[in-house]
Parts: C-alpha cells; sequence; structure tokens
C-alpha cells in the first residue's frame, strides 16, 4: 500500500492520524516493508500539515474555496478571467443532475409560498415588493421550461484551490480570485476546517468530499464552462487558418491593427511558406500588392499561377539594380532628404560589400558618394523624374582621386571589373509594375546574398515611396538579413516605417537563435502586430516561450504540433491555429517534393496525350 494512497483514502488507522494542525511525515521504512514504490510515492510531499485555513504541502501552501452566491444572471465566459489569471491553482466543478420530478415538486411548494406571501401583502394593502414578484416570475418561468423539457437542473459545486510559497503570497492570490468574482456578484467563502476534504475535492480523482452545492440550470451552467478560447473571425480580412480549440474560422485583416506587419517563427518542413504563400494568394483577391524576396525559389510556381513577375538575381541573370538609383521625393520629402537617405543606405551597402569599414574609410566613401552623383550633375535642387543615376564604376573613378583610398578600391574591384561586376555594376532594368512579383536570390552566391537582399530591399523600398498602395512585403529566410547589423537596420526601418505608406512586412525565417540574438530581433517583433508561431525544435523554444511570454503548456503545443499547428498572435489576442487550404490552392502553393513531382507527373502525362 502507498503513503499518498494512505493520505487520500487509502489506509484508516494511518488516516485516522491525520487531524487539525497535526503533521504526519512519509515514513521510509512504510515503503520499505511494502517492498513496492509506487508513482504515488514518488509525487507525494515530504510532509503534510493540515490547519483550519490551509492545508502545508513541503514547500507550498494550499488553500480551497468553495463558491458561495451566484447572482440572478451569469454573463457568457464570466469565469474566463479566472482561468486566465497568471497563478498556480487547481479548478474543479462537480455537476450532480437533479431528477426534475423531484425538483418540480420542490418548485410546486415554493411557488404556492410565494404566491401566499404576495397575496397577504396585497390584503394588507401593503405596497407591492419587486423581489416578491421577481421570484415568482423567475420560478414560474423556470417550472415552465422544466416541465417541457427546455431546461435540467443540477446540484453544482465549484471548488478553487490556490497555491504559494508563504501566506503573504497566498493573501495577495486570494484578494485577487475574490475581487474579480466579487465584481460579477459571486462570492467564494474558505472550506474552514474542512481543507482536508476541499484539497481531495479537487484533485482528479472524481470525488466530492466537500458537498456545498448551488442549484442552477442548464442556462448559467453552460457559462461556468472554463475551456474558452478567443474568437477571431471578423468582417473583413483574409482567413489564416482554423482555432483548433473550437473550430471556429480565423478571419483577421492585418491592415486593422496599429502597425501592418507579421513575424513567422517555424523549424524547417513545418509549413511557414506553405502558409505565407496561403495568405498570399488569398490576399491578392483584396486589391492588395504583394512583394517577395525568396531566397529558396519557392514562389515561381505561384507567381506563375498568378500572373505576376518572376526576377531571377543572381550573377548570370539579365536582371539587374543599380544601387544608385534614387526614388523620386514624395510630397513631405525634398530633394536633399532623398539624396541623404540614399547616401546612409549606401554607405550601409559599402559596409556590407567590403567586410566592414575603418572610420576613415567611412568618411571617404561618404564623400565619395556624394561627389559621384555630382559627377552626373545630380544635386538636391536635381529634377528626380529627368536623371541618370552613376553606375559604381562611377563611383570608382571617384574614389581612385581621393586620397587613401586605395584599400576601397582594392577590395570593390571584383564588383566593378572582376566577375561579380555583372551583378551590381549595370543599370536597372527591373520593373515592379504588377500586383505580385517575386525577387528570387537562390542562385546567388552564398557570400552574395546579404548584398543581394539588401539591395532588393532598399530598391522596393524606393518604389514603395514613389506612390502609396495598399501592399505587402514578404521577406523570407530573414535570418540572411539578421546576419549583418547594417541589413537588420535596414530591415528594422522598413517595420517602423512602412505604415506611412500602406506597407506590410512579413518577416519569416527557420533560424530564430541567429534572428533574436540580432539587436534588432526584439525589437521587429515588438514592431509587428501579427506573430505566428509553428513547430518550433527544443533547442529553440525557451527563447520564444520568453520573448513571447508563452505558458508551459503552449509550450509544449509547439514542440508537439504537426505540420502547419501553431499559435496565431494578433494583438492581444492569440489561439491555435491549423492552416487549411482548398485543393486548387494546395496544389499551386505546396512545397511538398513528393507532391511536387506527382504534378510534375501528371503535366507532363496530360501534354504527351
Amino acid at each position: 500500500m502507498s503513503i499518498f494512497s494512505s493520505l487520500f483514502g487509502g489506509d484508516k488507522a494511518l488516516q485516522s492520524g491525520i487531524k487539525s494542525g497535526s503533521v504526519m511525515p512519509i515514513l521510509p521504512n512504510d515503503i520499505y516493508r511494502a517492498a513496492t514504490l509506487e508513482l504515488q510515492d514518488v509525487i507525494a510531499p515530504s510532509a503534510l500539515q493540515i490547519t483550519p485555513k490551509s492545508l502545508n504541502l513541503g514547500d507550498k501552501i494550499a488553500r480551497t474555496f468553495f463558491v458561495i452566491s451566484y447572482p440572478r444572471y451569469l454573463t457568457d465566459n464570466w469565469f474566463s478571467p479566472i482561468i486566465n489569471l497568471d497563478k498556480v491553482f487547481d479548478v474543479s466543478i462537480f455537476i450532480h443532475p437533479i431528477e426534475t420530478s423531484a425538483i418540480l415538486r420542490t418548485f410546486e411548494k415554493k411557488v404556492a409560498e410565494v404566491q401566499s406571501q404576495v397575496s397577504i401583502r396585497e390584503s394588507k394593502g401593503l405596497v407591492r415588493d419587486p423581489m416578491l414578484d421577481t421570484a415568482y416570475k423567475d420560478l414560474e418561468d423556470l417550472r415552465d421550461n422544466l416541465m417541457q423539457a427546455q431546461e435540467k437542473m443540477f446540484d453544482v459545486g465549484l471548488y478553487i484551490t490556490i497555491y504559494a510559497e508563504n501566506e503573504n503570497e497566498l493573501f495577495k492570490i486570494e484578494n485577487e480570485i475574490k475581487s474579480v468574482l466579487e465584481s460579477k456578484l459571486i462570492y467564494l467563502k474558505p472550506a474552514l476546517f474542512q481543507q482536508e476534504e476541499g484539497f481531495k475535492s479537487v484533485i482528479p480523482t472524481g470525488v466530492d468530499l466537500l458537498n456545498i452545492n448551488q442549484k442552477l440550470n442548464t442556462e448559467p451552467l453552460s457559462s461556468i464552462f472554463p475551456f474558452v478560447s478567443f474568437d477571431l473571425t471578423s468582417d473583413q480580412g483574409i482567413l489564416y487558418g482554423v482555432n483548433r480549440h473550437n473550430s471556429s474560422l480565423i478571419i483577421f485583416d492585418r491592415f486593422s491593427l496599429p502597425n501592418y506587419n507579421s513575424i513567422t517563427f517555424a523549424t524547417s518542413g513545418a509549413g511557414k511558406s506553405y502558409a505565407t504563400k496561403l495568405e498570399v494568394i488569398r490576399t491578392l483577391m483584396f486589391d492588395t500588392e504583394v512583394i517577395v524576396i525568396d531566397p529558396e525559389r519557392e514562389y515561381e510556381y505561384l507567381a506563375e499561377a498568378v500572373g505576376g513577375r518572376y526576377f531571377n538575381i543572381a550573377l548570370s541573370s539579365d536582371h539587374h539594380i543599380n544601387p544608385f538609383d534614387l526614388p523620386i521625393p514624395s510630397s513631405d520629402e525634398t530633394g536633399a532628404d532623398v539624396l541623404r537617405s540614399n547616401t546612409i543606405n549606401l554607405v550601409g551597402l559599402f559596409r556590407i560589400m567590403l567586410g566592414g569599414l575603418t572610420p576613415e574609410e567611412d568618411s571617404i566613401i561618404d564623400r565619395a558618394i556624394t561627389e559621384t552623383y555630382a559627377l552626373k550633375d545630380i544635386t538636391s535642387e536635381s529634377d528626380f523624374r529627368n536623371i541618370e543615376p552613376p553606375l559604381l564604376s562611377d563611383f570608382e573613378m571617384v574614389l581612385s582621386g581621393m586620397e587613401g583610398s586605395d584599400s576601397i578600391i582594392q577590395r570593390l574591384a571584383k564588383y566593378t571589373r572582376g566577375s561579380w561586376a555583372s551583378f551590381l555594376n549595370q543599370p536597372s532594368n527591373v520593373d515592379i509594375n504588377r500586383k505580385f512579383v517575386v525577387f528570387s536570390v537562390r542562385d546567388m552566391e552564398d557570400e552574395l546574398k546579404p548584398v543581394a537582399m539588401y539591395i532588393v530591399t532598399h530598391y522596393i523600398w524606393n518604389a514603395v515611396r514613389k506612390n502609396i498602395k495598399k501592399r505587402l512585403l514578404v521577406v523570407d529566410e530573414a535570418w540572411w538579413m539578421m546576419k549583418s547589423e547594417d541589413t537588420a537596420s535596414f530591415l528594422y526601418s522598413i517595420a517602423k516605417r512602412g505604415r506611412k505608406y500602406y506597407l506590410g512586412l512579413s518577416t519569416i525565417t527557420q533560424d530564430v537563435g541567429d534572428f533574436m540574438k540580432s539587436p534588432y530581433g526584439v525589437p521587429i517583433v515588438t514592431n509587428s502586430s501579427l506573430q505566428l508561431l509553428l513547430k518550433q525544435s527544443p533547442s529553440t523554444v525557451d527563447v520564444l516561450q520568453k520573448t513571447f511570454n508563452l505558458t508551459d503548456e503552449e509550450k509544449y503545443l509547439l514542440l508537439e504540433a504537426n505540420v502547419g499547428e501553431g499559435i496565431f498572435f494578433a494583438g492581444l489576442k492569440h489561439v491555435a491555429i491549423k492552416t487549411i487550404a482548398s485543393y486548387t490552392e494546395d496544389q499551386i502553393i505546396t512545397s511538398d517534393p513528393s507532391q511536387i513531382l506527382a504534378i510534375k507527373k501528371a503535366k507532363d502525362e496530360t501534354a504527351a496525350n
């Protein structure tokens, strides 16, 4: 026989030693004599002390309460604030059905009593008592519903056990729970001199030893149901998925939030690109332009299917972007503002290209950029609609005439005359005037990927500022941009300033560690009103738990999630989500190699026939 089972319904002789205020140690000799060690023995506390108002379990103090009174009406989800408290407590709800015939007999007597009191007051000429009239009406309505089998009656016991390290903490938790419930006219009482029975009633044994019940009919009883989930179904927006708790649809409009940004974290193969492409294809139906930076060439077929444009940015590609291009100033900007902003961005680009700059080199490059624009007669007074921007070779020529620039020119040569010249030293020939545009950098060398992503993002930003439209910018595998402080800083500036230009930034990454190590990682997360967390690896889930203040249950949900399952955050609300696509959507956006091969095979067979 285990010691734990003795404490909760086992050996009566041993139980009789549990008196109010007494201490019972767990005796190893009892386990030794029994020659067995059960689970109860392992999880049992080292000692148990029962007092009139609480129960000490080792180094924890527990106190059990019961609900003694309810108001006339109970609103839906009134128990949710208690369930969602960030405290340690257990709740037990006992529901005992009552025979309708028995309760009707009781009601008949009660109705007669109330009716008699009303008649006596009328015969004495007393003023009508509203409380009696209301009670009579409620009894009659409930009796009618019981007779018509529209309602049933139950004896309901609601018990709460709270836990704390000390009496002071226990007192604070007790007051917090009481204040929440009493504001709804629901009153608690501690189980004085019944803490043992109360504790046993709350632990998951399904035995109501406290047996303190209130009579409730079906409708108010349903409001106690504690397992509620936020509802993220709105009148506008796109379908992100299905709420796994209550199967409701998660329909949301990112452009209805304080900022339009989102961030997605997931391990490889967890379905992050699938969920993003699903959002893209649905967003395109609502007059929103979408631009994607694609490092793995996953969006090519989607661009082809929806009539978008696909640009392959590589050393051998015919698509070029000149980093010296200048945007047309907006209504609240001057030419000087645009030149200054572009100069700062170019300094950041050269810092990435050249593997860092000394303060002296930084100053030389800043001055050389200004002189390079001046070489093409571009000043703050120029009309930026009718200018021919300089090339990287023009910048190199200006540098060659400046003292102290030898090291810079030497490192820059591979971009102007070497194997990488075809990438940067060309006029721009990219037009993004389509509803859906994809820039792929998969075929770019890994060493150049951060440079390419920075240039493409900067080009997109200039196009966004040129004319305000409803747009979504998707940066897949954003950890590439977080590897450099300049690219991470630029991504963060888009997250902060995008709302001004009606731009939403969707940042996606599988390398959570590198992303969060960057000084701009957490600021980008906090500047994203939407967050999607899919399946996580054990090595990174603790970082996310701390960042998003997840409970242990939510942490394990992310560890055990299937493909396309996770947690969806929208503002202050979050729900468990499962992304679901139609058959047609799935055929367009799938990244599963087996599905892609099957689709390709079906196409080949169709073409052959």
